[in-house]
């Protein structure tokens, strides 16, 4: 099958290595996959965790589409409940104006942290999240009632119009709604064990089309990890392993090194937690990896599979991208 492939980018901070090294990367990735051949790259908004340094994609954004030339670059994504709608609007119709035709928005719904970094934020909270997004959608829109006290406002920069939004999902609640609005749709498969492929039936069956989206299109998000044989990817794979199993027991590090995971004194809660989610995780050569991914890309529907990759080694996880994208037929040559 012919299955364009995308990069989503947390921003991993290894132990070892300083947030300005890992935030180098970000650059070195973006323009990697642009000489690749993927189609898009996105960065996710996490805060207070010190293995992830994305906590303001648009900031990422701006600085990678700067470095790069054709690779579309956006949001994976902005997590509503923590922004004003205005300011979204006014953040992406600049970098839209910046970067004709090559920004994306992807808006979610959950705050990315815990709670107490959420009320420094001054997070709404989820259960905001429809009035957020409709908010939103009226200033792009001009749709405001006559007597709404925003209908007055100017949204600057002007005669610019927000690039193609995306909403987000882990468990298809969003996906009717993503339809209905004519816009795209990503299933983040990397951390959820909801299957995708019935979110994705229902946002094509209510899907409208509109000006940025004429077809229903959807991403399905995993979590990849390539290498040339399938033995050293499970071994570089530790480092995920180890890693989730710290944060979802309270330990927060940054991204621990394959040689650590493997000396590591596994608790019996922290095996569970790792034979849990690692079922999710799609690590070995790029044969392997590659009939994986077309298989869940078929099964559910998907019109696109956007990557996500966790090595401790920042070489090793590009050159992890770049087999996946040889493997797979979209290397280019420019």
């Amino acid at each position: 099958m012919t299955l364009p492939l995308s990069i989503l980018d947390l921003a991993p901070v290894s132990e070892g290595t300083s947030t300005p090294a890992a935030l180098a990367e970000v650059g070195r990735l973006a323009r990697l996959g642009d000489e690749l051949g993927y189609t898009r790259v996105w960065y996710a908004e996490h805060h207070g965790i010190p293995s992830i340094a994305s906590s303001s994609p648009e900031v990422l954004i701006a600085s990678s589409a700067a470095a790069t030339r054709r690779i579309r670059v956006g949001s994976g994504g902005v997590m509503l409940p923590n922004h004003v709608p205005l300011r979204v609007v006014e953040t992406y119709r600049t970098l839209e104006g910046l970067n004709p035709g090559r920004i994306d928005l992807g808006i979610g719904r959950a705050g990315g942290s815990d709670g107490r970094t959420l009320a420094a934020l001054r997070s709404v909270g989820g259960e905001y999240f429809s009035q957020e997004l409709a908010e939103l959608l009226a200033f792009e829109e001009d749709g405001f009632p006559l007597d709404h006290p925003y209908r007055a406002v100017r949204v600057v920069p002007e005669r610019i119009t927000l690039p193609p939004i995306w909403l987000l999902g882990s468990s298809g609640a969003s996906a009717e709604a993503a339809g209905q609005l004519g816009v795209g749709y990503a299933f983040a498969a990397h951390f959820s064990p909801t299957p995708a492929a019935p979110a994705f039936a229902a946002y094509r069956r209510a899907f409208r089309a509109s000006r940025a989206f004429p077809q229903p299109h959807a991403i399905l998000a995993v979590s990849a990890l390539v290498a040339p044989t399938d033995a050293e990817a499970q071994y570089l794979s530790g480092s995920q392993a180890l890693s989730w199993a710290l944060f979802q027991s309270g330990e927060i590090r940054m991204l621990v090194s394959p040689e650590a995971a493997q000396a590591h004194a596994y608790t019996e809660q922290q095996r569970r937690i790792i034979e849990a989610q690692s079922r999710l995780w799609i690590v070995g050569s790029p044969e392997t990896v590659a009939q994986q991914i077309e298989d869940k890309a078929r099964a559910s529907g998907a019109d696109e599979v956007m990557v996500t990759t966790t090595a401790w080694d920042y070489e090793l996880r590009r050159r992890s991208y770049r087999l996946l994208a040889e493997t797979l037929g979209k290397a280019r040559t420019s």
